[in-house]
């Protein structure tokens, strides 16, 4: 498929992007490249090919939920200007 300068003003309009007129035969090659590409790729037999999620076959190795260091909340709050009941008090911002 070969696609030329109008189609790049065209699509340059659409995509709301200004290309300069010296830059579309450049760009309307390159495009004509990619869209090449993809029609190859599109020519490939994948019929006994899985859909994959992901290019490698890993799996993500997950350590157990466990808490590991203990919080001393009356240590942490003691820089804190005002606290009650563990709870850090703030002043109201809502009427």
């Amino acid at each position: 498929m070969s696609i030329g300068a109008a189609e790049i003003e065209g699509i340059a309009r659409l995509a709301r992007i200004r290309i300069d007129s010296a830059d579309l035969a450049r760009h309307a090659a390159e495009l004509s490249q990619i869209l090449a590409y993809v029609e190859a790729m599109n020519e490939i037999d994948t019929a006994g090919v899985e859909p994959l999620a992901h290019a490698i076959d890993a799996v993500a190795t997950l350590r157990a939920d466990a808490v590991t260091e203990l919080v001393d909340r009356a240590l942490l709050q003691t820089g804190a200007p005002r606290v009650e009941e563990g709870y850090y008090l703030v002043p109201r911002v809502i009427e």
